[in-house]
């Protein structure tokens, strides 16, 4: 835990932000639960259990902070809500990471690390000269579960 808390210190000094126990508690919710998609509210949830006097506004504004320098990741999936994952803290901004699958029955969202779309990047610069630094690809669909209770309802 302290080891963590040192890295976030160093994180947010090289991005030039003050270091708060909000920011550095914000950080280590979205890594110690990278596949969530935690909406603000969850994240408040769940910090509030240790940090009891942390407001949901301050969460808010921590998050927004956080978003604009990249640290962490914005995503809207077709729930009404914002979900946040914890960025790729030690790479370079605009490194591509992973994309969504996201079940349009349960809501349910999975991440994965295929990435088809570098050739089409790659051709794109030499073609137009236009230099693609990052992208974003959310698939709408179902998951495995919903997707057999689908077939099993078509079939019968």
């Amino acid at each position: 835990m302290a080891g963590d808390t040192e890295k976030y210190r160093d994180l947010l000094k090289k991005y030039g932000c003050k270091v708060t126990k909000q920011r550095i508690l914000v950080l280590r919710t979205l890594e110690e639960k990278p596949d969530s998609h935690m909406t603000a509210e969850e994240i408040y949830d769940e910090i509030k259990v240790d940090f009891p006097e942390i407001g949901l506004a301050t969460v808010y504004r921590t998050i927004q902070l956080l978003s604009e320098l990249h640290l962490i990741n914005r995503m809207q999936v077709d729930d009404g809500y914002t979900r946040y994952e914890i960025g790729h803290l030690e790479e370079p901004v605009g490194k591509h990471h992973h994309h969504h699958l996201v079940c349009l029955q349960c809501h349910k969202i999975i991440s994965f690390e295929e990435d088809l779309l570098e050739g089409l990047e790659k051709s794109i610069g030499e073609k137009t000269g236009f230099v693609v630094v990052d992208h974003e690809v959310t698939l709408y669909g179902y998951c495995k579960e919903c997707g057999g209770k689908l077939i099993e309802k078509t079939t019968t």
